[in-house]
């Protein structure tokens, strides 16, 4: 298939080794010209050791060239630049190409999920999700993973699976893509706490307590926006979650330990180097609780650290001392 992965990043080049692995001839666009060229003269990547990109790989940074007469194309920038990107790629992209979405967010502007930001700017594609727990420096040493490929179109997402499935990348079929995106999008909220708890030298405990009841909270937003709420256990669900939460190759949780520390948003970002997308996607999903008027007091808490500058501790106590609740009085993700 002719395809072209948009986004150089580390998860961008892992999928394209994958893909281009497998034989087919890749096009990987960066945004920078100067990422595009080194890219081509080393075929490695920065932030992941002993990689090396396949041959049969090409590099540029005309979206053009990338996208035009492209079958697939797999969308991994950012969730802050998604829109603009899908819009400059727009006029590029031949109808019925498929477009899919290994990005986790909400569009910055609308809230919208990703896929929907994409395919309100190229109407003339098909639009899909690829996700689930899923380090790209695991995925590019071929370390066994799981992921899944979302779309209304269920052969859709069986041509992804097939596209992308090997003998160390097994891939699930789910026609929930709303609930795929809203768990990969809002586990990054929960991990970034998870890692503030690090900071803050709390327990084996408190982070137990934090995903299980962070998982409640992606499931009540999720249902309320018409996910399914069995696609909140699976891996897009709770395995993202206890991936993001526990491992330090997590920026989100790697920015929370700052955080934690007492560092601001803005200077655990820019220690960490890389895009801390827990941080953007707190704002969306506490403009979402409200839009929804759903119940989220973890996310309500991460917004007033990172944006309204509370005390981690303070956030935690006001946690641990809310009114009585039963566990499972909204349903079995209470």
């Amino acid at each position: 298939m002719n395809i072209s992965v948009v986004g150089s990043g580390t998860w961008g080049c892992a999928l394209c080794a994958i893909l281009a692995n497998k034989g087919n001839d890749v096009v990987l666009w960066s945004y920078f010209k100067e990422e595009s060229e080194n890219l081509a003269k080393t075929r490695t990547a920065p932030n992941l050791p002993d990689f090396v990109m396949p041959e049969n790989v090409t590099y540029t940074n005309d979206l053009e060239v990338a996208v035009k007469d492209k079958d697939v194309i797999v969308m991994v920038t950012p969730s802050a630049v998604i829109g603009k990107t899908a819009e400059n790629m727009s006029k590029f992209v031949k109808p019925g190409a498929v477009v899919v979405c290994a990005s986790k967010g909400f569009d910055g502007e609308t809230q919208m999920t990703l896929t929907d930001t994409i395919k309100d700017k190229i109407p003339q594609c098909t639009v899909a999700a690829l996700s689930g727990p899923s380090h790209a420096e695991e995925v590019a040493k071929n370390i066994p993973t799981s992921l899944v490929s979302a779309c209304e179109d269920l052969k859709v997402s069986e041509m992804i699976q097939e596209l992308f499935m090997t003998d160390t990348l097994r891939i699930y079929t789910n026609e929930d893509i709303l609930g795929v995106e809203i768990g990969g999008a809002l586990k990054n909220v929960i991990a970034l706490c998870a890692g503030i708890c690090d900071g803050l030298g709390l327990g084996d405990n408190s982070k137990a307590a934090l995903m299980t009841r962070g998982m409640s909270e992606i499931a009540r937003l999720g249902t309320a926006m018409g996910a399914r709420v069995e696609t909140f256990s699976g891996l897009s669900g709770m395995g993202d979650l206890i991936v993001t939460c526990t491992s330090m190759h997590s920026r989100n949780r790697r920015a929370g330990i700052l955080i934690g520390q007492g560092k601001t948003a803005d200077e655990a970002m820019k220690e960490v180097n890389m895009v801390v997308e827990g941080v953007y996607a707190t704002k969306e999903a506490y403009k979402l609780s409200k839009k929804y008027n759903v119940e989220m007091p973890i996310v309500e808490e991460a917004y007033k650290i990172v944006f309204e500058g509370k005390a981690a501790k303070d956030a935690v106590m006001s946690l641990m001392t809310r009114e009585k609740r039963h566990e499972l009085e909204h349903g079995f993700w209470a």
